[in-house]
């Protein structure tokens, strides 16, 4: 049976004692990080429910999963013997914590940075609107078992009789198909890419810095470990023919609008980018890194994306 993730998105709920919250856009993306339950177990191909605690919100079809590293403040009980981040301000009584583990009260709680593996979908193709379709009574009792985290498996046969139960046979059709196309071509890439991603990453930063290969110096934590050959062909990270590239920078390499010209060692910027001047004023630069070690993969994606 398939895959489907009930997922918590909007709302006050989605930033609790433990973090700041998240950036989401229910019929776009959801984001999520390494500190949650579940964190690891969404893939490509898989049904995504997003409901506000209250609703369900909408169905789609996870088209793509971004990964990447992040600094974040988390906060945690100060009372001795705690040190859990299970707690919630109150808007009326003082103190102004109260924590649901320990029951101490507090206004303070405790805060440390730390670095985590940060996740995003992408999932707007197969996006319909199911705006309170489903109370969220319902969605409980769908989910494989009871839970209070922000992500939940359930069976999507389960999810799709509950929905066609109240007249929404057709949108569960288009989810369903949807589901089907982009499970049978991607679902083995996503997961195996993750084997090894973080050190991958890590390793190619020791070497090059915060430095994004194409535009320059950028912070560590927009820069993403891009593979210049098909990591799902070849199924290991070989550092020479990987690099560090900006999440935007990332996307359109991968998509073959930025490309490096073997002839020259300079950068190629397809003309249908001429409108963002950001992109445009690329074209013809040379990278900000050395690229010699990378020769061989670089002309591999040259020949893929130009020479046709």
């Amino acid at each position: 049976m398939a895959t489907a993730w009930l997922v918590m998105a909007v709302g006050d709920d989605r930033s609790h004692g433990g973090n700041d919250g998240y950036d989401d856009d229910p019929a776009r993306h959801y984001s999520w990080d390494s500190t949650v339950p579940n964190s690891e177990r969404p893939a490509v191909g898989d049904v995504i429910a997003l409901w506000d605690k209250k609703s369900l919100l909408g169905v789609s079809v996870i088209e793509d999963i971004e990964t990447g590293r992040a600094e974040k403040d988390r906060y945690t009980c100060p009372l001795p013997g705690c040190g859990k981040a299970d707690f919630k301000p109150r808007k009326k009584k003082r103190p102004v914590y109260r924590c649901n583990e320990c029951y101490g009260e507090f206004d303070v709680p405790n805060a440390r940075r730390e670095e985590v593996t940060t996740f995003r979908t992408r999932h707007a193709t197969a996006w319909v609107d199911m705006a309170g379709a489903l109370p969220g009574s319902v969605l409980r009792q769908l989910c494989d078992k009871p839970s209070q985290h922000s992500i939940r498996a359930m069976r999507w046969e389960r999810l799709q009789t509950a929905l066609a139960g109240v007249g929404v046979t057709a949108s569960v059709t288009i989810a369903e198909q949807a589901r089907r196309t982009i499970t049978g071509g991607h679902r083995e890439r996503v997961v195996r890419a993750r084997v090894g991603q973080a050190e991958f990453r890590a390793r190619l930063l020791e070497r090059h810095g915060p430095v994004c290969a194409f535009t320059g110096p950028a912070p560590a934590t927009v820069l993403e470990a891009a593979h210049l050959y098909s990591y799902a062909a070849n199924g290991a990270h070989h550092d020479d023919g990987g690099l560090l590239l900006r999440r935007d920078v990332h996307r359109l390499f991968d998509l073959g609008h930025i490309a490096v010209d073997p002839a020259t060692q300079a950068l190629d910027v397809l003309p249908a980018l001429a409108a963002y001047p950001a992109y445009a004023a690329l074209h013809g630069t040379a990278p900000a890194v050395p690229l010699q070690r990378s020769r061989a993969w670089l002309e591999a994606h040259w020949a893929q994306h130009r020479s046709h």
